[in-house]
């Protein structure tokens, strides 16, 4: 067993040193990305319109665009799909990540320019790689394979010749260079299956006869894959089955609810966990430093940033700042201009900035997935959190949950239904829903204000969620498998609704 990791290694240090930089430079460093994206757009369709050529200064830039939501630039990127070339970035785009969807039920496409491979995606992968040599010395990661659980291509779209439409991790693995294809597992031909019954036992067989070092997808995703491979082997720990497994790379969703699930089964002398912030739209963050799960803000990746307070963001005029002019622990709405043409483009993603020179951050939620029916501001990593203490002190695993409202009828109150699938469940529902209501308060002021006394809002009830309610649900809407996740809040009950009649 041949060990790489010696001869990359300080490849991977060197890129450090620009990392360096984000400490006392980060304003110069981003304004250098925003030259370099309006320059190179200044002959498009959005370019001619906004006069890119004669934008040099982060002043000029927002006063002359607008903030723009995904409905806005839809007919542009409609467009970029049917072939149209620069339109909002230079040449024709032929790949596109098919996102979640918009309100009106519609999917997004989100382009994938040749730049936001080679300046973003690909760079901010290496980047995890870097962080993850600078913080385990001791690693042997080149040893073996990469185990990358990805998604597929949407095969049902008409589209034009070439046009590939998928998950990102699809579009990454078709694109990803034929060299590091020696060094992941499965195939190609496996990783891109879109059927995931047959494709989940041929994941299993192919990762049982290799030497996995390390896992990169989404957590609840590679829990089941896991799993599955535990009862194929008649094994209790993946150590067992990989003894040289060292670290899983894992986002796209919260991985502190999953931690003590993922503990359980991997020996944890060997392990370690590795937060990214890699969305369909960019590569933006990863964690720099074990002690913090506050993740380091790339900077000189294609992106240019903008913070928007989330106090403000139903303003019709809210106050938008650039990274030099941000305050240490307050929660903004990321607003991003990107290598994909994707301008002032309001993300959704809520950011708390952890700290400054240089900006870390942790993932507040989605702009759209939280709970406010009555007051409360019940936000994503607030229910994350309290969640997972609940399952702890309960000795119950938690597999999938979603939450709503339920509005108020009559002499009855609102309350938030919790809709949960439990990989164990708890032996006292009672006291575990207690424990969750209890958590909630302690971390969120609002929510708690509202239930004291029982006066303005009920005490949360829970549905136990039949096993692979969620997997089926996601069928559902054709979006199972690879980075496709589950809303955990939400402001109506539209989802909730539809999964209860699955669950039933």
């Amino acid at each position: 067993m041949i060990d790489f990791t010696p001869l990359v290694r300080n490849r991977f240090l060197g890129r450090l040193q620009q990392h360096v930089r984000y400490i006392d430079h980060a304003d110069a460093v981003q304004q250098g990305e925003l030259v370099r994206l309006v320059e190179k757009a200044a002959l498009t369709r959005i370019g001619r319109k906004y006069d890119f050529s004669s934008i040099r200064t982060y002043k000029q830039f927002a006063s002359t665009l607008p903030l723009y939501s995904y409905e806005d630039l839809r007919p542009h990127i409609m467009r970029m799909v049917n072939g149209i070339k620069d339109e909002l970035w230079p040449g024709r785009c032929m790949n596109f990540a098919q996102s979640s969807g918009t309100s009106d039920g519609r999917s997004k496409y989100i382009p994938i320019t040749r730049e936001s491979f080679q300046w973003n995606h690909y760079p901010g992968a290496s980047d995890v790689v870097t962080h993850y040599l600078n913080m385990n010395p001791h690693s042997r990661i080149f040893s073996g394979k990469a185990l990358i659980l990805g998604g597929s291509f949407a095969n049902n779209l008409q589209l034009k010749p070439g046009v590939r439409v998928g998950d990102l991790s699809a579009n990454l693995i078709e694109n990803m260079n034929p060299l590091a294809n020696l060094a992941r597992i499965p195939s190609k031909q496996v990783a891109l299956m879109e059927d995931w019954t047959e494709k989940l036992p041929l994941l299993v067989e192919a990762g049982i006869g290799a030497n996995v070092t390390n896992l990169s997808g989404v957590p609840s995703w590679f829990l089941t894959l896991l799993r599955r491979v535990l009862e194929r082997t008649g094994k209790s720990s993946i150590h067992e089955v990989w003894p040289n497994l060292e670290v899983f790379f894992h986002g796209g969703i919260a991985f502190e609810p999953y931690r003590q699930q993922y503990e359980e089964i991997c020996d944890m002398s060997k392990m370690h966990f590795m937060d990214t912030y890699n969305a369909s739209e960019g590569f933006f963050a990863v964690q720099s430093d074990w002690s913090s799960e506050a993740m380091l803000l790339l900077l000189d990746v294609g992106v240019f940033y903008e913070f928007l307070p989330v106090e403000e963001s139903d303003s019709e005029t809210p106050e938008v700042y650039p990274i030099w002019e941000i305050e240490a622990r307050r929660t903004y709405e990321l607003i991003i201009t990107a290598a994909n043409g994707l301008w002032r483009y309001r993300l959704g993603d809520t950011v708390t900035v952890e700290q400054l020179n240089p900006v870390k951050i942790r993932i507040a939620g989605r702009t759209r997935s939280f709970i406010n029916a009555f007051g409360e501001e019940l936000m994503v990593y607030n229910a994350d959190h309290a969640i997972t203490l609940a399952a702890q002190e309960t000795d119950a695993k938690v597999l999938n949950y979603t939450a709503a409202p339920v509005f108020a009828q009559g002499n009855k109150r609102g309350h938030h239904q919790w809709l949960i699938e439990f990989a164990r469940e708890p032996q006292d529902k009672d006291r575990f829903m207690q424990l969750l209501d209890q958590h909630l308060r302690e971390v969120n002021s609002d929510y708690d204000a509202k239930r004291t006394g029982d006066i303005f809002l009920a005490p949360p009830t829970l549905v136990v969620a039949t096993t692979g309610l969620f997997d089926r649900w996601l069928a559902s809407t054709g979006k199972l498998g690879g980075q496709r996740k589950v809303p955990r809040l939400n402001n109506n009950r539209d989802i909730i609704e539809q999964m209860l009649q699955f669950n039933n």
